[in-house]
């Protein structure tokens, strides 16, 4: 037997209508928005994602999938959706049309680590892209956006925002970083000592426990935010507040990705232990033209599909069902079963749900079933049936039962 791959999962026809109802309700939060989606390929080219992402992150270092083509061209599974939005957007001269674009989309995404609750090498993302605006309300908006899909999903979490500032000031606390780990260095892991020089910030995002003791004494990248930087942080800030949205700060946030700049922000539940973040984004001005198009701000975000479901269920939300039957046509012989195939070809056609035995089984059997799979009435058919020209309903959930001519089926279980 050939098994699935380490990392991967198989979303099987009973749970998949709680994927249904969460892309559902992120694709009507982005329609009231204004969000419209774009869709890019699942793999690119790999210097997309080490120019985009940053050559200094995990995700480039450690876990992209990467490997050669046909044609000999380095071809990256996308770790993240971002990258390949703002080559799209570029590529297709969305530049020249309306700004802000407003985009989002439902993605499957690799990364090769660790599999654990919440994180596989192939996961799901719902992400929003905003590119062409640069002022607080685009990235209060974003986050507001995040807020209200969370919100739709019956979730309970913390909101959590920093400020990384501009180029300009990051400069200077990068140097104040620097100086703040210099005495620390042979305390640090590995991959800390190769950030101290190439990347002092992403010294802030290491997850060993050694470095994150050492991180707790660290500057605040707020005490180093130029006027403008800072006069921004207040605005988002302010909207927030205007809008009755709750936040934290926390000035240990930089987020794991190198083309974020000013507000960054994330969205934390406590249930999945350490990998409590179901949603996180930010502003990131630099990467469109880093990634060759012309200077343009942006602002994003991205939540994990499979990290949602797994907050809802043990938050006790309740997703609803729409796969159960209102009706299953129970039919005794082939000349009754005729019958309900004919009956449920025309409520399907109606948009209503019914179902049918396929099987042959015994009218025992068929009750049985239809128990099993939430169908609310039970319709028999036998051969007095066919001569009356009625059938005998069975309401499932009381056990009431009344007859239903068949001329009046459609319109009997339409109003049900």
């Amino acid at each position: 037997m050939i098994n699935i791959p380490k990392g991967t999962k198989d979303v099987l026809p009973q749970e998949s209508y709680k994927w249904q109802y969460v892309e559902s309700v992120a694709r009507e939060t982005a329609r009231l928005f204004h969000l419209k989606e774009i869709r890019t390929p699942t793999f690119e080219h790999t210097e997309l994602f080490q120019r985009g992402v940053g050559d200094t992150t995990d995700i480039v270092t450690k876990e992209m999938y990467t490997f050669k083509d046909k044609g000999d061209r380095s071809i990256t599974l996308k770790p993240e959706g971002t990258a390949g939005a703002v080559r799209s957007f570029i590529e297709n001269g969305m530049a020249n049309g309306v700004l802000p674009a407003k985009l989002y989309y439902i993605t499957p995404a690799f990364r090769y680590e660790r599999p654990q609750a919440g994180r596989l090498r192939e996961f799901h993302q719902f992400g929003v892209e905003i590119f062409g605006a640069s002022g607080a309300q685009t990235d209060a908006e974003s986050i507001i956006i995040a807020d209200t899909l969370l919100k739709r999903l019956g979730l309970n979490v913390k909101l959590y925002i920093n400020s990384i500032g501009c180029k300009a000031c990051r400069a200077k606390y990068n140097s104040a970083l620097k100086a703040f780990f210099e005495p620390h260095l042979d305390e640090l892991c590995y991959d800390c000592k190769t950030r101290f020089e190439k990347n002092p910030l992403r010294l802030l995002d290491c997850k060993e426990e050694s470095c994150k003791a050492i991180n707790k004494g660290a500057p605040s990248m707020l005490d180093y935010l130029c006027e403008d930087c800072s006069a921004h942080f207040e605005s988002v800030k302010g909207l927030l507040e205007s809008a009755g949205v709750e936040y934290e700060i926390d000035n240990r946030i930089v987020r794991g990705l190198d083309y974020y700049t000013r507000t960054v922000f994330e969205f934390v539940s406590t249930s999945i232990g350490a990998q409590g973040t179901v949603c996180a984004g930010g502003r990131y001005d630099g990467l469109i033209e880093e990634l060759g198009g012309n200077s343009m701000p942006a602002v994003g975000f991205a939540a994990g599909i499979e990290r949602l479901l797994i907050v809802m269920e043990q938050s006790g939300v309740e997703i609803p069902n729409p796969d159960k039957p209102t009706v299953y046509l129970a039919g005794m012989d082939e000349q009754s079963r005729n019958k309900a195939f004919t009956l449920a070809t025309a409520l399907r056609q109606k948009g209503v749900l019914a179902e049918i035995d396929h099987m042959s089984r015994s009218i025992k059997a068929q009750f049985k079933y239809a128990d099993k799979i939430g169908a609310k009435y039970v319709a028999v058919i036998g051969e007095s049936e066919l001569l009356e020209g009625a059938m005998n309903v069975k309401n499932m959930a009381d056990s009431s039962s009344e007859k239903v001519s068949f001329d009046n089926a459609v319109a009997y279980f339409s109003e049900k």
